[in-house]
Parts: C-alpha cells; structure tokens; sequence
C-alpha cells in the first residue's frame, strides 16, 4: 500500500493513463471480458474527475502509514479495561479507538485537503484540464494563466487567494475541531 506513495507522480500518471485507455488499458480490457462497453474515463467529462479520484486514492500509502502508526501508539491496557468493562468491539472503536486516533485524524484530514486543492501534475499530465475543462483545477488554471497566457501578476494573485483558502481553511478546521480531537495530556489545539 505504500508503494505507490514513492513512485514519482508522473510515472503514476502515465501509469494510469495507461491503465485508462480506452483501446488497449487494463481496465478496459477487463470490462470487455465481461462483456461491457469500454469506457474512455479520461475523455469522458462525467468519468474524468472519478478516475482522478481513484489515482489520487491509490497513492494515498502515506496516509496509512501515519493511521498504522497512530494505531500502534493506542495503549493496549485501554482495550483490556474495554474488555474487563464487558464492552464489545464496536465499544472500543468508539470510545477507545476514535478518541484516541482524532489528532492523527484530523491531521490526515488538513493534509488531504491542502493536497487536493493544489491537484496538478496528474491533471496536467493525464488529461490537460479536459475534456471541456471538466478537470482543470484550480492550480492547473493558475499554470495555464501564468505560463500559457504571460499573465503573471494574474496567477500571483491567484497563488495568493489559494493561500489565503487554504489558511482560513486550515483555521477553521482547527477552530472547530477543539472539542473533537482528544489529547491524552488534555490540551486542546
């Protein structure tokens, strides 16, 4: 599972590109034995964004590895007083397991969204922000502005707003997560 988080993202996008095409990808020769249509998700506008999502979920190793990690660092005589207590398994998740996890949780979750709002090479190198811009994210849209159409101060600004987002984003989220997240010291954020 971790794998795929220390190859380079190009060589996963054309990987996946690959996997997607409609002619000879894997994907699409799957569907074919079983007698489906092939589907070229990259060029299509309702299959473009999923089957970045997809890629995007597959290389997501780091993020289990940091979940693995917050797993083995839950004190194991919390799931024994679980047990002498008579709680079930679904006692421990929640009220153990949950608990315990929300500050490896809520991290993963602040990681992922900054990661997701600064989505570019796959798009750019997979699909160019097509078909009909169904993909082109905002930070494939800055590089275009930038690099494409010589509007540099106009792709500063636009570096500048997605900084701005992703600050109050990130504010946010941490405002309203203090009486979410448990420390084991009993701080909060």
């Amino acid at each position: 599972f971790y794998i795929p988080s220390i190859i380079p993202v190009i060589a996963n996008a054309v990987l996946w590109m690959f996997l997607y095409n409609p002619m000879y990808g894997m994907l699409n020769n799957i569907m074919r034995a079983f007698g489906m249509t092939p589907v070229a998700f990259l060029y299509n506008k309702s299959t473009v964004i999923p089957a970045l999502a997809v890629m995007q979920i597959w290389m997501s190793g780091n993020t289990m590895v940091i979940y693995l990690a917050g797993l083995k660092g839950i004190p194991k005589q919390l799931y024994e007083a679980v047990e002498i207590d008579g709680g079930n398994s679904l006692h421990r998740l929640i009220h153990i397991t949950i608990p315990m996890m929300s500050p490896i949780i809520f991290y993963n979750i602040i990681m992922t969204i900054i990661t997701c709002m600064q989505t570019f090479a796959q798009a750019y190198i997979m699909t160019e922000g097509g078909p009909d811009n169904a993909s082109l994210f905002y930070v494939l849209y800055l590089y275009r502005m930038a690099f494409r159409n010589q509007q540099m101060g106009y792709a500063s600004a636009m570096s500048w707003i997605l900084f701005v987002v992703i600050c109050l984003l990130t504010l946010f989220l941490f405002k309203v997560s203090r009486s979410l997240i448990y420390y084991e010291s009993g701080d909060t954020v």
